[in-house]
């Protein structure tokens, strides 16, 4: 039974789903077969669920008709087409239902899956501001698909819709297509399909042949066009499934894909996005209502929750929005008083035992971008499946659902609080730090926090180690200076020269939020993190006596691998992410965790990544062993050999994402030039093993449109040529 009774939009919807075609003789209908993780069917009908509710919504089916109505359920109406006479036909079955509708009719295929929402809304739109009889969705092609070729005179008026398989080859020649979604005014289709006789090429009631009979009637037709190529993909083979299969890979990776909707998407590192496009404060008090849903449902109201946020535009009053959204939810949530680096936040988080902490950064990102990282009451990030539910909540509620009160009120109330945390965690940073040591040291340091929050708590513990340190770029600056806020060789260039020209011990640099770490050696060289945990491992474990083995995720050296082994130790590695690593550190009671980006802990301290506290551990390893970096690498190399690290960054495009790692399995890769391939991962990205602890690495960014390429090998030379491979297998691809 169809639902009568007028939509308040005046819309109902019906999806064309009577189509016999299977794949296989078990196969089923087309319409029920498995793209990505749903149904053909279900992603029309999902479409359709944006603008109506169900019950407005009306399936043709036809010899299928159980199997489909099993499969979507009851709460849709379904109107069978008992005999296959065309898709005229098939719309027509619905008059009885629907003759004294005065709205218009949104008709669907079942079997073109891969409109965006934009693009049927842009139709109804457009179908609204014309005042049209009937709208056409069309798009102007490359490709070759068998649509119909949309006819227009001089002016630009449609005049009529010629078959693929009818046309002349002068009109196959046309590309602007008739690619299957029409809205329509009911009271105008009814008649023209009655008015319909069977075509002479196939004896079906065309859909299509309507169109000329509304333009000879003297109704206004218009049209509204997809640029999307991908989305008129329809599917009648196999063949047809696969190239569907394909596109909805890309498109979970197509960069900024969902900005439209407002869509949340978490990375390795957390949410980020651009300000202004997707990172706004709807978004963040969405996110927060999820996050206090999850609290709730947990009971942890009383646990509450920690807020900060670093100098990026926008963060503090991120940090209020989200403390309004906590408070509205009876959960206690405080508030740092000023701008602070994520792992003090981490370390604040931890000490109250918070239900989550919060910190909106967007860690060494450029300028215009900002986001949120969230962790656990121990400090640690969520976790890949805990952020997909948060994602999935998020993006699935509306501002409506989002329950605050006015800062003001929750501040006189006091389930909103201000409170700092400085002096608590300087004193952890501390207390892990052999101040006496330092201070006997007589050091020289220079500090970059490179215009973001890693002055403050490095300056006090630098002060108290009686270091004579200066800071340059310390002043806030939102902007940071022109550039991304990370630590690396090119932007360090400056600190490097201070460090020669004013004879400095040491060099040291900060991310944006403080929670990554760059040095700069006596000479103004550059030192790369994977020979900073080097060090710091060879040093915690000789000098300071501590025992424990490594983690570190996949992207980084494997001489940590060779230095563990000597030891007696053990080397994990796992996924980027520094969740990962803290994971691993937990799972081994490892005795240190880092990434090559720049990241590192201890057991013992906080389980999240912190520059301010490696800043000061590098430093007490100088101060104790009284040698130079030089010296100290120099050292280490004579025990583990040296490795040579080089990367690379590529534009990386959703084609290749899925492309890429298709190529792996069906190529049987057993060497790389003359080097022979030990085993491929796939864990994050592609490793290839070679003999030797010689790697190479492809890496799709979980953050970025950028494919990270990554080498190591016994020389520089060999190092450079394994990129140069990498670089060749994605250009072929």
């Amino acid at each position: 039974m169809v639902n009568t009774t007028t939509a308040q939009n005046n819309l109902k919807v019906i999806i064309l789903a009577a189509g016999s075609k299977v794949i296989g003789p078990n196969a089923g209908p087309m319409v029920l077969q498995t793209l990505g993780e749903h149904k053909i069917l279900d992603y029309v009908v999902r479409n359709a669920q944006q603008l109506v509710a169900p019950e407005d919504i009306t399936i043709v089916v036809g010899q299928h008709a159980a199997d489909i109505q099993a499969h979507l359920g009851n709460e849709f109406n379904y109107v069978t087409q008992a005999e296959p006479l065309g898709t005229g036909h098939a719309v027509l079955q619905l008059h009885p239902y629907l003759q004294d509708f005065q709205g218009d009719l949104l008709i669907l295929y079942g079997d073109t899956p891969l409109f965006r929402g934009a693009s049927i809304r842009g139709l109804l739109k457009r179908h609204t501001l014309r005042k049209a009889d009937l709208t056409l969705l069309a798009a102007v092609v490359k490709g070759e698909y068998a649509y119909g070729r949309i006819i227009r005179d001089s002016n630009g008026r449609i005049m009529d819709i010629i078959e693929a398989g009818e046309a002349s080859t002068a009109v196959q020649a046309i590309r602007e297509l008739n690619v299957g979604a029409y809205v329509v005014k009911a009271t105008a289709i009814f008649p023209a399909l009655k008015a319909l006789t069977p075509s002479p090429h196939d004896g079906e009631y065309r859909l299509t042949d309507s169109v000329y009979q509304l333009i000879r009637s003297g109704l206004v037709v218009e049209s509204y066009q997809t640029y999307d190529e991908d989305e008129i993909q329809g599917i009648n083979t196999a063949s047809d499934l696969a190239k569907a299969e394909f596109i909805l890979e890309k498109r979970l990776y197509r960069p900024r894909h969902n900005a439209g909707q407002q869509h949340v998407k978490f990375g390795t590192g957390g949410w980020r996005a651009v300000i202004g496009e997707g990172f706004t404060l709807t978004n963040v008090r969405r996110l927060c209502q999820a996050l206090a849903n999850e609290i709730t449902r947990l009971g942890q109201e009383k646990q509450g929750v920690i807020i900060g946020y670093d100098r990026r535009f926008l963060a503090d009053r991120s940090a209020e929005a989200a403390a309004e959204v906590f408070a509205g939810n009876n959960i206690k949530a405080t508030i740092l008083i000023e701008d602070a680096p994520t792992p003090l936040i981490t370390y604040a988080t931890d000490l109250e035992n918070s239900a989550y902490g919060l910190a909106f950064t967007a860690s060494h990102n450029p300028p215009e971008w900002n986001g949120l990282k969230v962790f656990h009451g121990d400090g640690s990030l969520l976790l890949d499946d805990e952020t997909r539910q948060i994602e999935d909540e998020t993006n699935a509620m509306s501002i409506n659902d989002v329950v605050r009160i006015d800062l003001d009120v929750g501040l006189a109330a006091g389930i909103i609080q201000r409170k700092d945390y400085t002096n608590a965690y300087v004193d952890a940073v501390e207390a892990l730090i052999d101040m006496d040591a330092i201070r006997q040291a007589n050091l020289r340091v220079i500090v970059d926090p490179m215009y973001g929050v890693g002055q403050l708590t490095l300056g006090i513990i630098l002060t108290e180690a009686r270091c004579r340190v200066t800071f340059i770029h310390e002043r806030r600056n939102p902007l940071f200076g022109g550039r991304s806020p990370a630590p690396d060789l090119e932007a360090l260039r400056i600190l490097s020269t201070y460090v020669v020209e004013e004879k400095f011990d040491l060099g040291l640099a900060t991310d944006g939020d403080a929670d990554r770490i760059a040095i700069v050696d006596e000479q103004g060289k550059y030192i790369s993190t994977n020979d900073i945990l080097l060090l710091l491992y060879y040093y915690l474990h000789e000098i300071r006596g501590e025992r424990g083995g490594v983690v570190r995720n996949l992207a980084t050296t494997h001489l940590l691998d060779r230095l563990a082994t000597l030891f007696g130790e053990t080397s994990y590695e796992v996924p980027v992410g520094f969740k990962h690593i803290a994971a691993g550190m937990v799972e081994h009671n490892a005795l240190l965790g880092g990434e090559s980006s720049g990241g590192l802990t201890i057991r013992g301290h906080i389980l999240g990544k912190d520059g301010i506290f490696a800043a000061a551990l590098i430093i007490e390893m100088l101060a104790r062993t009284g040698k130079t970096i030089a010296q100290l690498r120099e050292e280490v190399y004579k025990l583990t050999g040296q490795l040579y690290s080089v990367e690379e960054n590529m534009p990386a495009t959703p084609d290749m994402r899925v492309l890429i790692p298709k190529r792996v399995v069906e190529t049987n890769i057993t060497h790389i030039g003359d080097h022979k391939v030990e085993r491929i991962s796939q864990m994050d990205g592609i490793k290839f093993y070679l003999e030797n602890d010689n790697w190479l690495l492809l890496r799709f960014s979980g953050t970025e449109p950028v494919l990270r390429l990554f080498a190591e090998a016994d020389t520089a030379v060999k190092a450079r040529e394994l990129l140069d491979y990498l670089k060749q297998f994605v250009l072929v691809t």
